[in-house]
């Protein structure tokens, strides 16, 4: 008898609670999901997110300058193929200078082996003597003078052989090409045959070996000229010898 009321009092005491809890869960606003998870129950720690930039750009690190190698040893700096020219108006000036004649007339002589040769990496200044009957001698000392390279004292000598008459004491200034070191300087260099030419008092001719060419210009007081097939022997020491 008394499980029955029991139970009778419970059935009666869940109809009135339920539609009060049901009306309290209508009146509550819903729950907002982020990320999949409440606001009240935050996300379990994340990493940081990646920079998707480029890496910013580094200064190249600074490096010490290399250590000081001293000088090139003697001769080292010759053996370069990287040499100085002289232009049309340096030989000019300089040999106009030398031969004590107006610009104009040396400037006619230079340009003939300007125009044959181009530009010379050297040239000689001095004096010398000879003389001929078909057969003479020819001595002479002068400087060689290159760009970047003190002066050197230099010689020459050589016989001649052609059809030449007269004597002379001149003043010798002569071009030089594809020297690219003094020491190429010290040998035979025999004449172009037939290659004499006379420009406003100043006579010139060609001379070759080892692909190496001079240009000396002559002037002075019985000029000689004719087909000269000598050659010129350069020497660090004066010699009488002209062979």
């Amino acid at each position: 008898m008394r499980l029955a009321s029991f139970a009778s009092l419970l059935v009666l005491t869940t109809a009135l609670i339920a539609p009060a809890a049901m009306a309290q869960q209508q009146d509550r606003p819903p729950v907002q999901v982020t990320n999949g998870y409440p606001p009240d129950q935050p996300p379990p720690d994340q990493p940081p997110p990646s920079d998707q930039g480029p890496p910013p750009n580094d200064p190249p690190p600074d490096y010490p300058p290399p250590p000081d190698q001293g000088p090139p040893p003697s001769g080292q700096d010759q053996d370069k193929d990287v040499f100085e020219t002289f232009t049309q108006n340096e030989i000019v000036g300089a040999a106009s200078d030398f031969f004590g004649t107006t610009t104009e007339a040396v400037a006619k002589a230079v340009q003939k082996v300007f125009s044959d040769q181009g530009l010379p990496d050297a040239y000689i200044k001095g004096d010398e003597g000879s003389g001929a009957v078909v057969v003479g001698l020819r001595y002479g000392s002068g400087w060689l003078i290159r760009k970047g390279y003190p002066p050197l004292h230099v010689y020459w000598q050589g016989p001649t052989v052609g059809f030449d008459l007269g004597g002379n004491a001149s003043k010798f200034f002569a071009l030089i090409y594809n020297l690219r070191n003094d020491e190429r300087l010290f040998q035979k260099f025999p004449g172009v045959e037939g290659s004499y030419y006379f420009i406003a008092g100043i006579g010139v001719n060609y001379m070759r070996a080892n692909h190496i060419t001079i240009a000396p210009m002559r002037t002075g007081v019985g000029l000689r000229a004719g087909v000269n097939a000598g050659y010129l022997t350069f020497t660090r020491e004066e010699t009488i010898n002209p062979f």
